[in-house]
C-alpha cells in the first residue's frame, strides 16, 4: 500500500516535470521563432534557419515555425546552381512546404514557393505543374498564369533558336521565313503545344490583372514564336507578326500608366520622379 502510494507520487511529480519542461520548451520555441523573424527581416538567413530549425525541434506544433524555416531555406536557393548543397537546400524546403500543405491543402503560399523554387533551378516542368496546383486553388492567381506563359515561351524560345542555329539561321522574331519548310516544320512540331498553352495562361493572367504589363510583354514574344509555325500561310504570319507589335505597343501603354497610378499621391495627384506635382 504504501509502495503503490510512493509510485503513484512519483508518477504525479513526474507529470508535473514533464507539464513544466514542456512548458518551457514551448516558450524557448517562441523565442527562437521571433529572433528568426528578426534575423530574417535583416537578411541574414543562415542565423535565421538556425533559429526556425531550433523552434521546430523544441515545439513541432508551433505555428508558422515550419513555414518560416522553409521560406529562409528557399532564399538560400541560388537560382540555376545544381551543387549538391544548393539542391539539398531546395529538397529540404520544398519538403517543408509539402508537410504544411498536407496538413493544409489549400495553403496556396506553399505551392506557390515550391513552384518558385522549382523555377529557380531550371525545372519548368515542375515548376508548371505547381503553378497549376496554385491555380487549382486560387484560379484568378495573375501570376500563377503569367509565369506557365513566361516558361512556354522560354522552352519555346530555345527550341526555335536551337533548330535555327542548327540551320547557320539567326532568329528574326517575325516567322523566320527565310529558314526552309523543314527547319520550320521542326520548330512547328516542338513548339505548338507551348505556344497554344503559352497564350492561354498569359490571357488569362490579364483577365485577372487588366493591366498586366509584362503579361502583355510575354503575349508580344509567343506571337512571334506563333508565327514561325504559321509558316505555310504567308497571311497569317504577317497577322501574327502585326498582333504581337500590338500587344507590345499595349505593354508600353499599360506600363505608362501603371506608373503613373503608382506615382500619383493622395487624391490622385501625379507626382514626377522628384516628388513634385506634375
Amino acid at each position: 500500500m504504501i509502495r503503490s502510494a510512493r509510485i503513484m507520487a512519483l508518477a504525479v511529480a513526474l507529470g508535473g516535470m514533464v507539464l513544466t519542461l514542456g512548458g518551457c520548451n514551448r516558450l524557448a520555441a517562441r523565442d527562437h521563432l521571433n529572433k528568426g523573424v528578426e534575423a530574417f527581416k535583416s537578411a541574414h538567413y543562415e542565423e535565421a534557419i538556425n533559429h526556425f530549425q531550433q523552434a521546430t525541434q523544441l515545439d513541432p506544433s508551433l505555428p508558422m515555425a515550419k513555414t518560416y524555416l522553409a521560406t529562409a531555406l528557399a532564399q538560400n536557393v541560388v537560382p540555376g546552381l545544381t551543387s549538391k548543397e544548393n539542391l539539398a537546400n531546395a529538397d529540404h524546403s520544398i519538403s517543408l512546404f509539402q508537410e504544411v500543405l498536407d496538413k493544409d491543402p489549400s495553403d496556396v503560399n506553399s505551392a506557390k514557393q515550391i513552384a518558385a523554387i522549382y523555377f529557380s533551378l531550371n525545372e519548368f516542368d515542375k515548376a508548371k505543374d505547381w503553378q497549376k496546383k496554385v491555380l487549382a486553388i486560387d484560379p484568378k492567381d495573375a501570376e500563377a498564369a503569367y509565369t506557365i506563359g513566361v516558361i512556354d515561351y522560354t522552352v519555346a524560345y530555345k527550341n526555335a533558336k536551337d533548330a535555327l542555329s542548327a540551320a547557320g539561321q539567326t532568329d528574326d522574331g517575325e516567322g523566320n521565313v527565310k529558314a526552309g519548310k523543314k527547319v520550320l516544320q521542326d520548330i512547328k512540331d516542338k513548339n505548338q503545344a507551348l505556344v497554344d498553352e503559352g497564350l492561354q495562361f498569359l490571357n488569362q493572367a490579364i483577365q485577372n490583372r487588366a493591366n498586366y504589363d509584362d503579361a502583355m510583354v510575354y503575349i508580344n514574344l509567343v506571337y512571334r514564336r506563333k508565327a514561325d509555325l504559321d509558316f505555310q500561310d504567308p497571311n497569317a504570319v504577317k497577322t501574327d507578326v502585326a498582333t504581337a507589335k500590338d500587344w507590345a505597343s499595349k505593354a508600353l501603354g499599360a506600363r505608362k500608366a501603371n506608373e503613373e497610378k503608382k506615382n500619383a499621391g493622395p487624391g490622385g495627384i501625379v507626382m514626377d520622379s522628384s516628388g513634385n506635382m506634375k
